[in-house]
């Protein structure tokens, strides 16, 4: 299975790295290696030292698929959950500058978490749900999924174009605005309208 990121997907969280505003959704993969293990610590890498969470809805791919059109996308997906895309942003900064690839600052061993799944048939329209990421109990990122510049079903039509997709894969559909760094001792938790999907310790 392979993770797929959109990257710039909320027009605040543009604003706040002063970023461009995209014309076709930012995509960049994670290997599979980089799903933080089930209770296990997230630990800054001594390559970083500036490590940035960023709270995402995820999609969970159910049915292989290639060139799927918007209209079928809802059929492609029954669950819904919520993680993290961490980002060393120092080393992102570093290979932006240079014109290099992301990976390094992306794809690192634990650089992605994975929370909680819930049904599809939970929400009465994904393209309203309510998320939000509290960092030692205070509320740092909150969105909504109408605020995507790209719905889900617009980006499983478009990455679908250059990905076939494959049952068990995983679309991270981007961050709202709130990014911060991460300290050791920090505590994360995720959560989905009011039902939490996950809690990390930051070592």
């Amino acid at each position: 299975m392979k993770l797929i990121c959109i990257g710039r997907n909320y027009t605040k969280h543009i604003e706040e790295l002063e970023n461009e505003k995209p014309t076709d959704p930012v995509v960049f993969l994670k290997p599979d290696t980089a799903i933080l293990l089930k209770k296990q610590p997230f630990f800054i890498p001594d390559f970083s030292n500036d490590v940035h969470h960023e709270v995402e809805v995820l999609v969970k791919i159910n049915r292989v698929g290639k060139y799927i059109d918007k209209k079928f996308a809802h059929k492609y997906y029954d669950q819904i959950g919520l993680g993290i895309d961490f980002t060393a942003r120092d080393l992102q900064s570093e290979l932006k500058s240079k014109g290099l690839p992301w990976e390094k600052a992306k794809a690192f061993d634990g650089a992605a978490v994975v929370g909680n799944w819930l049904s599809k048939s939970k929400f009465e329209n994904v393209n309203n749900i309510n998320f939000s990421l509290h960092k030692n109990d205070e509320l740092v990122q909150q969105g909504n999924t109408s605020l995507m510049l790209w719905k889900i079903d617009e980006l499983i039509e478009y990455v679908s174009k250059y990905f076939t997709l494959k049952i068990g894969d995983i679309i991270f559909t981007g961050t709202p605005a709130g990014v911060g760094k991460v300290v050791a001792n920090d505590k994360l938790k995720g959560f989905i309208e009011d039902e939490q999907l996950f809690s990390i310790h930051v070592k």
